[in-house]
């Protein structure tokens, strides 16, 4: 791989535009210049992601894509986390993508919903194989830029409403985001980072109802295209015709100012959501509704008559439609009614609540047809941060009602710190991989600032780990 140097040609072909401004600060940024919480954010975010990817990379349907992929890719010099094995550049971001998201544990960004660390990881573990070295500083620089860029790209497409209208919204501004971070690794220059940005815009793509997207291995092509000269499409967020907003928010008003708002002021990364849940992020504070009715009353199953969720458009659109045996595990972290139901009789709502073995079971269908889920207009209104409101209500067979109301998940109103999220990543990888390898790769993410070369890291992710569930 090439690596773009500032020259007389590094100008963006209007600086004074959204997509001039964001470039500019991409070429400029250093990781001094985010505060501490933030890059310790992007911290806990890599750590969650490898969390995420180590569950996800032999689960029934991730071997499958693998089997698949690799058939198709061909051996190459990039690893496939938790296989012992290596593939392209691009069949390597795909599937490390895939493993991260497999399992509906990774980070959500409420506001501008996409899981970031699917996004951004993959694309520049597979763009650091391919560098003769990269220090965990670059690595944890290319991150922030990375976490930074895909919200604001998804702010601007007004976050939610594009999975109300059936857009799987992280493939279509994911690949933004992956395109910023393997730029930044590259040292793109700003008119090289228009172009991988163009690039990646014309890449965006991905529909609901397939719940899976390209956009890290899209975004790793922007970039390592742009790196090497090719030219995108310039001013791609503020052109009229065939540009990114105009063409992806035809009719819905996109708002081009949040791509540049607030730049090195306000840090998205600190709004990305860490999961306590194996959930669909707008389940969450339905879930945490739930366990506070819990705290009043011992949920019992065979003492419920009821159970009542009063949720947004977005999130009823999302998350709710009567499910039918069989229902597969990305369907049941869906589907509001299964998550409340299983976390009544489990008390959780985690990796082994979503096996096959738990979702047909009979006792959860029993109480699952005493779930009724209903949208309230009145939580669409106040703008995006009041769309996860919720209300749950047990009814309990001796006529005692409980009734919960939540403005929004307790993983927004009280972020986990990185303790917490080591904790999760200790419980997740648990039992995959012998105790000192996962202790080193926590070590390691936890000091990333001292890493003198990623491949260390990468070289602990190798090694296959065992399935979370067959």
């Amino acid at each position: 791989m090439t690596t773009s140097r500032q020259g007389a040609g590094s100008a963006t072909t209007d600086p004074a535009g959204p997509t001039g401004q964001l470039c500019q600060w991409l070429a400029d940024f250093r990781l001094d210049q985010a505060p501490v919480t933030a890059r310790e954010r992007a911290k806990t975010l890599i750590l969650d992601g490898i969390a995420c990817a180590i569950v996800g990379a032999q689960l029934p349907w991730s071997r499958k894509a693998a089997r698949i992929v690799q058939q198709f890719e061909g051996r190459g010099n990039c690893t496939l986390i938790g296989w012992g094995t290596k593939t392209s550049a691009p069949g390597a971001a795909l599937l490390n993508g895939t493993f991260i998201q497999g399992f509906e544990l990774d980070d959500f960004h409420m506001l501008a919903p996409l899981h970031s660390a699917s996004l951004v990881l993959p694309a520049l573990f597979a763009c650091a194989e391919g560098l003769d070295k990269v220090s965990g500083l670059q690595f944890l620089a290319a991150a922030q830029v990375g976490f930074e860029v895909g919200p604001r790209v998804g702010l601007a497409l007004h976050g939610a409403q594009m999975l109300s209208r059936g857009w799987h919204s992280g493939s279509v501004f994911g690949t933004h985001a992956a395109a910023a971070a393997v730029g930044k690794l590259l040292g793109l220059d700003a008119a090289r980072f228009e172009d991988a940005l163009g690039l990646a815009a014309t890449q965006s793509a991905g529909l609901m109802a397939a719940q899976y997207g390209f956009s890290a291995r899209n975004g790793l092509y922007a970039a390592i295209l742009a790196d090497g000269g090719y030219t995108g499409i310039k001013r791609v967020f503020e052109r009229e015709y065939g540009g990114f907003l105009s063409t992806f928010g035809e009719g819905h008003q996109p708002d081009a100012s949040q791509i540049a708002s607030e730049l090195g002021q306000r840090w998205e990364v600190e709004r990305i959501v860490i999961k306590p849940y194996a959930a669909m992020g707008g389940i969450h504070a339905p879930l945490d509704a739930l366990f506070d009715i819990g705290r009043q009353r011992k949920l019992v199953a065979s003492e419920i008559a009821r159970i009542e969720v009063d949720v947004s458009h977005a999130v009823y659109h999302h998350g709710w439609w009567v499910p039918e045996r069989p229902l597969t595990p990305i369907g049941a972290q869906m589907n509001i009614g299964y998550a409340l139901a299983v976390a009544v009789l489990d008390g959780a709502a985690m990796v082994q609540q979503f096996s096959p073995a738990r979702i047909d079971a009979d006792d959860v269908w029993a109480l699952l047809a005493k779930v009724e889920v209903r949208h309230d207009p009145a939580f669409d209104t106040g703008g995006p941060l009041k769309r996860g409101q919720t209300r749950v209500a047990v009814t309990f067979a001796d006529g005692q009602r409980v009734v919960v109301e939540r403005a929004t998940s307790r993983a927004i109103e009280s972020p986990p710190d990185t303790d917490a999220v080591a904790a999760k990543y200790r419980a997740l990888t648990d039992g995959l991989m012998d105790r000192q390898r996962q202790q080193k790769i926590e070590h390691m993410v936890r000091s990333l600032e001292q890493l003198d070369n990623i491949r260390e890291l990468i070289a602990l992710l190798a090694p296959p780990v065992q399935a979370a569930f067959e």
